[in-house]
């Protein structure tokens, strides 16, 4: 038997202030192409569908498609909510779609949604755990001490009788480590998952019963602890920290007990998110011009400002969505030796030399009123105008 495994797709998703909806139908469409070549017989959608709790209509439209053009190929498919879902939004319709073989999880209520299929080797469990925490799996099982997210997975898969001498398949949506190991963030992940991180943590040892692992909640494609437990990543790049990281999609093969086969699939962007660096004057050069629709990262190197370079530089690359500067000016912002600076000049010159290197002017004397007024109630200064 035979799966896609998908995981936080962010439908919705803007980025910049630059919508990607674009962008996610065609590599919805993409996967699709997947699905039919390479036959699978459904899809694992391990969380994180929309980017917001409350989607905008752009994005229930694009699930909408995705879902009736699954069910048009008689594919199942096995949807868990993450953290970033409403609960209710998705649960929405969910006993209707049954119909359809489209499963949805949204949120635990105690028990954990299991299904067996068969197949040439036998019976296969697959399991579906939308987002918990500890207190939600505390409400259902009060004589439990649960204090973290670990002992709350802990329970629920303990609670739910997985025998591991059979097949079994988990879908969850969770932030999974390895023993002693993190997994490598892609940068655009919920900022809880980057601060708070080791509270949020479940050991990857609590799948041990599991054949295969269809993870989501990290958006950098990567195996946790062993192949089989597997984060499938964002199908897009949702952050300039992912510009030079590849993306794909796992299709899965189950095969008899303890056989399983992932193989990798490259994805391929409508438009790739880039990072150039430079003179203004030679990243305009005939022949350095390319792929002008991708999303672009500049940072100039001139060592003056160069008024309206947004402008001028969205004439070639239309998706440019940050510029900043990098030169002797700048070093010297970001290493200063602070405690000789601070010593000779006020706060008021501190503040005019550092707006002047970044913006290439004079801050006028309201600026400074305003700066100093919220300086004085912070503590950081007593200096008057």
């Amino acid at each position: 038997m035979k799966f896609l495994h998908l995981g936080d797709l962010h439908l919705g998703k803007s980025m910049n202030d630059y919508s990607l909806i674009e962008d996610q139908r065609y590599i919805l469409e993409q996967i699709l192409g997947i699905a039919d070549t390479r036959q699978v017989d459904g899809v694992l959608l391990a969380g994180d569908i929309y980017d917001k709790p409350v989607p905008s209509e752009e994005a229930v439209r694009l699930l909408d498609f995705l879902l009736c053009e699954l069910a048009a190929r008689h594919k199942k498919v096995y949807l868990v909510s993450g953290n970033h879902d409403s609960d209710e939004r998705l649960h929405f319709g969910s006993t209707f779609f049954e119909k359809s073989d489209i499963y949805i999880a949204s949120r635990y209520e105690g028990e954990l949604f299991c299904q067996t299929l068969e197949d040439a080797y036998g019976e296969l469990q697959i399991y579906l755990l939308p987002f918990v925490k500890a207190s939600q799996v505390r409400h259902f099982f009060p004589q439990e001490e649960i204090t973290s997210y670990d002992r709350a997975v802990r329970v629920v898969l303990e609670q739910a009788g997985i025998h591991a001498d059979a097949r079994n398949l988990l879908v969850a949506h969770q932030f999974v480590a390895g023993s002693g190991t993190d997994p490598e963030l892609g940068g655009s992940e919920n900022m809880a998952v980057q601060t708070v991180g080791a509270v949020e943590k479940v050991d990857v040892d609590c799948f041990a019963g599991f054949d295969y692992v269809a993870l989501g909640h990290i958006h950098s494609p990567q195996q946790v602890g062993r192949d089989t437990i597997r984060y499938a990543g964002s199908p897009l790049k949702y952050s300039f920290s992912e510009i030079h990281k590849e993306k794909s999609v796992p299709v899965v093969t189950m095969g008899e007990k303890g056989k399983v086969d992932v193989e990798l699939v490259p994805l391929k962007p409508r438009r790739d998110m880039r990072h150039l660096k430079g003179r203004l004057e030679q990243l305009l050069e005939k022949g350095n011009v390319q792929a002008p629709d991708d999303y672009i990262y500049v940072t100039l190197t001139d060592e003056d400002p160069i008024p309206e370079a947004m402008g001028i530089l969205r004439q070639y690359y239309p998706n440019l969505m940050k510029l900043d500067y990098e030169n002797s000016h700048t070093k010297e912002v970001m290493q200063p030796d602070l405690s000789r600076v601070t010593q000779e000049k006020t706060f008021q010159e501190l503040v005019s030399d550092f707006y002047y290197r970044m913006y290439g002017c004079e801050m006028n004397q309201e600026e400074m009123d305003i700066l100093l007024e919220v300086a004085k109630e912070v503590g950081i200064s007593h200096e008057t105008d």
